[in-house]
């Protein structure tokens, strides 16, 4: 799956919803800031001997090859490409491309705009070969039938939001581009744990530097733009004023993170909690938003090496826990993957090279600051 954390992916559950209109609302906010690139993807198959949107616009049949990019440039026409360009894109490009050489063809089309573009682009199909920063779907009536295009990528969608014929129901202040990637702020709570004596590093492991602040701060940026509230779970409530946000102290001290995270969950206003240690300073925010999504069923989703290696403080758990991890303090437990057997759990399998990286060492530190700096350069 090609990560394109630069692109916010507009998708539509059926024709004439608003999809168009959707990306060319979000060009115009956007577009006196950032120089947005306006990207249209239609998909052909190589079977197909009519027009699949029955407009016989000659899309298909004039394709050349696996795929084609061509540039737009006339803004005054009625085409999507040339609304998005009326709409304030700094440039527009529409892919064609046989489906089965989607992935070819944004890869292609990322050569010529660029590694940093900020995009929008409007496309069911791309989400299966593309994980954008963002991915929005227009959703219609509940007995309209979806295409099969939507069908295939709605679980995947990040937000769903209505349009009724004059404005969409989302919150576009809760949408941007931050830090060259697309977000928005879910209803959901970010809970930092900064519990922990970091007695391996011998020092506070929250208040090491990286990027000329606090790894807790350097944390919390990252996480800001993605949640409606954050908290940090820590027994000392002044240590960490200057973050700026609500500090939960444990209700009963020395028992634990399973006790900080219960504390957290319980001052939650959300009923969705992504927690994450203090010690991880870079967010994997393509594996978070990941889980939110597939959270929406189930008690919690667990990042998972193997059949037992888990990652419980990189996790999203939900309010619905909480009977189980309270019933299992009560008892004496206080490993986390114990709640995992009295929960419905839902696991994410990564490699290794997927794992969240823990500043345990000094050894750990160095080694991280030595590998962002070499990801600064580039």
């Amino acid at each position: 799956m090609i990560e394109l954390a630069g692109m916010l992916m507009v998708g539509s559950l059926g024709r004439g919803l608003g999809k168009t209109e959707l990306a060319c609302s979000l060009i115009k906010k956007f577009s006196p800031k950032y120089d947005i690139v306006g990207i249209k993807v239609t998909p052909v198959s190589d079977t197909e001997s009519s027009c699949p949107r029955g407009r016989g616009c000659g899309a298909c049949s004039s394709l050349e090859g696996h795929y084609e990019i061509t540039a737009e440039t006339d803004g005054k026409s009625d085409k999507d490409t040339c609304r998005m360009l009326a709409a304030g894109a700094k440039r527009v490009f529409w892919l064609r491309a046989l489906k089965a050489h989607l992935e070819e063809g944004i890869l292609a089309l990322v050569d010529v705009v660029g590694n940093d573009a900020i995009s929008v682009c409007e496309s069911n199909s791309l989400r299966q070969v593309a994980e954008p920063g963002l991915f929005i779907m227009v959703k219609g009536d509940e007995d309209q039938e979806p295409k099969s295009s939507a069908v295939e990528v709605a679980g995947l969608a990040d937000l769903k939001v209505g349009f009724d014929g004059t404005g969409f129901d989302i919150d576009m202040d809760g949408i941007g581009p931050a830090d060259g990637r697309w977000s928005y702020r879910a209803k959901a709570t970010a809970i930092i744990m900064a519990g922990g004596p970091g007695r391996r590093l011998g020092q506070d492991k929250s208040m090491l530097d990286v990027a000329g602040k606090p790894m807790i701060k350097h944390i919390y940026d990252q996480l800001r733009p993605h949640f409606n509230q954050i908290l940090i779970s820590s027994s000392d409530v002044s240590k960490y004023d200057f973050v700026g946000v609500e500090v939960v102290p444990d209700r009963i001290a020395g028992q634990g993170p399973l006790m900080g995270i219960a504390s957290a969950m319980e001052a939650s206003a959300n009923e969705m909690n992504f927690v994450i240690a203090c010690d991880v300073p870079q967010v994997d925010t393509f594996l978070m938003r990941r889980m939110l999504r597939q959270c929406r069923d189930c008690d919690g989703v667990v990042p998972r090496l193997g059949d037992s290696r888990y990652e419980p403080l990189f996790a999203v758990y939900r309010k619905s826990m909480l009977k189980a991890v309270n019933k299992l303090l009560a008892s004496g437990e206080r490993k986390i993957d114990q709640v995992y057997n009295h929960c419905e759990i839902s696991y994410v399998d990564i490699a290794n090279s997927r794992r969240p990286v823990n500043i345990n060492t000094m050894a750990d530190y160095r080694k991280f600051l030595n590998e962002k700096d070499v990801r600064d350069e580039y």
